[in-house]
């Protein structure tokens, strides 16, 4: 059961109180998503619930649509045992990433996010570059990033050393924490992070240990896992986003495993994620340093000099090329949908004015 006074609705909610909601609607969260429909959690349990017509009638970007995470307004309906979603309340923290495939937009993750796992297993799914997307993201929606290494009992503990090390000559300065499902190694060092009406999300691929881990946490196998491949990794269990809360009141969003992390509009995230070189940056010559062919660049100095590694530079640059591209294309996408969304309405005016 979840207490709204307790897990979550703080005081920067509360304020957004009146303007969301009125008296005839409650605060719920939503804990999982499907298409225009939810189920949301209050302090009576979990139930489903549709998004109003006026609702999607102001949505103006899939943004905008509730997702996992979200605070919300909501009218009860049938004995409380569906509802209405009216309103939406601002997002404190986010998760999002550029949809997969062709298509220019955000995809929402997770919201009111306290702490992001990213979890990445020390046998085959070990990546540094794919570590630095999470990174971003999370340092992009202002969500506190703690990284995972799973499955440390498939790889010896010298190995484990020089991947710790890897992760610190490749700048990340996040915490690191070492942990295995099997043998519970590092797992009271996990524990010891959460606290009671938080909200921590799981990040990674398929097969990394995230639904193991909520598992383990719960003290009972609730959510469905598979045995591991022939190569001592898992296999893809979790098929959608999903908030659960543990006995003692700490909140899980766990999210299936993401094939593609491309970024859309992050350069906050990335200025962020790469902190070693915008401070390097700020010796340059030019303001506007692109910090490639530049004479006077300190970040092309500091590779030179050995204090920038180029495989890190290169991240950066690369992460910064996709992003800013996609950001073009999204606003000039979000251009057209307004104008068409004026001649929309400019065709209902007329069509009115005639059958009048």
């Amino acid at each position: 059961m979840m207490q709204l006074s307790d897990p979550g609705l703080e005081r920067w909610f509360e304020v957004h109180v009146d303007a969301i909601r009125n008296e005839v609607q409650g605060v719920a969260r939503v804990s999982a998503v499907d298409r225009n429909s939810c189920m949301i959690r209050n302090e009576q349990g979990e139930i489903p619930a549709e998004l109003s017509g006026k609702f999607l009638f102001n949505v103006e970007s899939s943004v905008d649509l509730p997702c996992v995470g979200d605070w919300v307004a909501a009218q009860y309906h049938n004995d409380g045992t569906s509802a209405i979603i009216h309103g939406l309340f601002p997002r404190k923290t986010f998760l999002r990433r550029k949809c997969a495939g062709t298509e220019v937009d955000y995809q929402m993750i997770a919201a009111n996010i306290d702490i992001a796992f990213i979890l990445q297993s020390c046998h085959f799914d070990f990546n540094l570059a794919r570590l630095n997307r999470y990174l971003v993201m999370a340092a992009d929606g202002h969500v506190e990033p703690i990284v995972i290494l799973t499955k440390t009992d498939l790889i010896s503990n010298a190995e484990l050393q020089e991947k710790l090390a890897a992760v610190r000559e490749a700048g990340i300065t996040s915490r690191v924490i070492t942990l295995s499902n099997l043998t519970g190694s590092g797992f009271d060092e996990f524990r010891r992070v959460l606290q009671p009406g938080r909200t921590y999300c799981l990040l990674g691929s398929s097969g990394v240990g995230k639904t193991t881990l909520i598992n383990r946490l719960a003290g009972r196998d609730d959510l469905n896992t598979k045995a591991v491949s022939g190569t001592g990794e898992g296999t893809h269990t979790t098929t959608r986003r999903q908030l659960f809360v543990l006995d003692e009141g700490v909140m899980f969003i766990d999210t299936p495993g993401m094939r593609e992390l491309g970024l859309l509009g992050a350069s906050e995230g990335i200025n962020k994620g790469f902190e070693d070189i915008i401070e390097l940056s700020m010796a340059c010559r030019y303001a506007d340093c692109s910090h490639t062919m530049e004479s006077g660049c300190a970040v092309l100095a500091a590779i030179e000099s050995g204090e920038l590694s180029r495989g890190r530079y290169a991240g950066y640059l690369k992460l910064r090329k996709e992003s800013e591209y996609h950001e073009l294309s999204y606003l000039g996408k979000r251009k057209k949908d307004r104008a068409f969304g004026r001649y929309v309405k400019t065709v209902k005016k007329d069509m009115k004015r005639w059958d009048g």
